[in-house]
């Protein structure tokens, strides 16, 4: 078990008939709680893609920016917290554009082993807060606090709540917290072994159980932009 798939399709260009196949496919495999997303378009589908728009406008995902490694929805609430999703390529990008993947029960397994006292410090629920934020039509985002690391409340399964970013972040004040934050974003930084690298291409996609990942900076051409086409949900693949 790797938490997640990838798999390969004929591309499709009629953007309708992808977004209800998508959510067919997502179906099949128990995943029907989907997240109300503020920009989920038809079949509550969010299209990355570079975008201007006053909802998207100065987020990294709707840039070519490069993103660091992340978990999907660490943000969210504890009531709404993200724990499956999938990742379809409609076109990609003329350069750039690759994803790493990891399994977060791999680093999990790392820590329990190696370093007993960081993981005791991630599972603390107090671990991580992501302040508040108030988006572009006034309304607020609440902040978010909670553990890293965390047994899912419907299979005890266990999953990550994590971003490697260093600004509008708040880590619980002790020095096992600390020394575990560093250690994650130098461990990631370097790369495990049994991390995944892949550029989707047109067709492709991810089903997973919200792992970790993160997505090198791109270039678009001139006719065809980079455009994936996300939908997150509450539960996990192969619940009912």
């Amino acid at each position: 078990m790797s938490n997640f798939a990838i798999y390969s399709s004929p591309p499709e260009k009629d953007d309708s008939k992808v977004r209800r196949d998508l959510r067919s496919f997502a179906e099949r495999f128990g995943l029907r709680i989907a997240e109300a997303h503020r920009s989920g378009g038809d079949q509550g589908i969010v299209a990355l893609r570079v975008s201007d728009a006053p909802k998207q406008r100065g987020y990294i995902p709707y840039s070519t920016r490069a993103m660091n490694w992340h978990t999907d929805g660490y943000y969210n609430a504890p009531e709404n917290r993200i724990s499956a999703f999938v990742l379809h390529c409609v076109s990609q990008a003329a350069q750039g554009g690759t994803n790493d993947i990891l399994d977060p029960e791999i680093l999990y397994i790392r820590l329990r082993d190696e370093h007993p006292a960081y993981l005791q410090a991630l599972m603390h629920p107090q671990a991580m807060t992501i302040p508040e934020n108030t988006e572009p039509d006034g309304s607020v985002r609440p902040a978010s606090v909670g553990p890293v690391f965390y047994p899912d409340p419907g299979t005890g399964q266990m999953q990550m709540r994590y971003t490697a970013r260093t600004r509008s972040i708040e880590w619980r004040d002790d020095p096992a917290t600390l020394e575990a934050e560093a250690f994650l974003r130098d461990y990631l930084a370097t790369g495990d072994p049994l991390a995944v690298r892949i550029r989707l291409e047109a067709g492709q996609g991810v089903l997973n159980n919200n792992v970790l990942h993160n997505r090198t900076a791109f270039e678009n051409d001139d006719d065809t932009g980079r455009l994936i086409f996300r939908v997150r949900f509450h539960n996990r693949v192969g619940e009912v």
